[in-house]
C-alpha cells in the first residue's frame, strides 16, 4: 500500500524554473561566463552548490562557488518577491490533498536550498500537508545521489517499497532510482531534455497519480 510520498519541488509542485534560469544567466552575465543551452539542461536537478563547484572547474573562474551562490541566490530572491507570474504546477494541490486525506505521508525532498523551500511553502500554505523537508544543498551529495531519497524515506518510517517519488529531472529520477524507491517520471512542459528511462512510471498531469490509482502499484 502506497504510504508515503516524497516530493521533488521545482517543476514538480511549483515552476520555479522560469525564475531560477533567470537569476541564473543574470549571475552569469555579472562573472562574465558563457553557459550554453546543453550546460545549463545538465544542471537540472543538482544543487546550488554543485552546479557552481561546476561552473568554477569548467571555466576556471577565479572566484569562489560559494560566491557564485551568493550572487545566484541574490537575484532569485528579488525575482521571487517581485515576479508575479509563480504559480503552482496545475493539479498537484488536488493531488496534494488527496494524498493527506486517505492518510499518505508527505514530504519535499527538493535539491533547492532551504531558504527557497519555505519561501514556497509559506507562499502557498503548504506546510499544513508535508511532515518533513529535506534539501540537497544541506547534504553530502547532491542527486543523482540517493542520499537525500533515503533521509527522506527514512524519516516517514515507512518501508521504501510503501513510498513513491515524484520527478521531473534526469538527475532526481536517477537518485530514486539508486535508492530503491518507486519512481513516478512527471513530464510536463515545464520539463526538457530529461530521461525519463528510468522512471517506473512516466505522466503527464497529476490526474494520472490520484491515490486510487496507485493502488494498482502498491498492493
Amino acid at each position: 500500500m502506497l504510504k508515503a510520498v516524497l516530493f521533488d519541488m521545482d517543476g514538480v509542485i511549483v515552476d520555479t524554473e522560469p525564475l531560477h534560469r533567470k537569476a541564473y544567466f543574470q549571475m552569469f552575465n555579472d562573472v562574465n561566463i558563457d553557459v550554453d543551452e546543453t550546460l545549463y539542461e545538465s544542471f537540472t536537478g543538482q544543487s546550488t552548490i554543485n552546479i557552481c563547484k561546476r561552473l568554477v572547474d569548467h571555466f576556471n573562474c577565479d572566484t569562489s562557488p560559494e560566491n557564485l551562490v551568493k550572487i545566484k541566490r541574490k537575484h532569485f530572491k528579488f525575482l521571487f518577491e517581485h515576479d508575479s507570474s509563480l504559480v503552482l504546477i496545475d493539479g498537484v494541490l488536488d493531488r496534494i490533498k488527496d494524498y493527506y486525506v486517505n492518510g499518505v505521508k508527505l514530504v519535499v525532498a527538493s535539491s533547492a536550498s532551504m531558504p527557497n523551500i519555505e519561501r514556497i511553502f509559506n507562499r502557498f500554505d503548504l506546510n499544513p500537508y508535508f511532515m518533513g523537508k529535506f534539501s540537497g544543498a544541506d547534504l553530502e551529495k547532491s542527486k543523482p545521489h540517493p542520499e537525500i531519497f533515503l533521509k527522506a524515506a527514512q524519516h516517514t518510517k515507512c518501508e521504501k517499497s510503501e513510498c513513491m517519488v515524484i520527478e521531473d529531472s534526469t538527475n532526481g529520477i536517477q537518485a530514486a532510482h539508486a535508492a530503491g524507491i518507486f519512481c513516478a517520471g512527471f513530464k510536463s512542459e515545464h520539463s526538457s531534455g530529461q530521461d525519463y528511462t528510468l522512471a517506473n512510471i512516466v505522466v503527464s498531469s497529476f490526474e494520472e497519480l490520484s491515490f486510487d490509482k496507485q493502488k494498482i502499484f502498491f498492493k
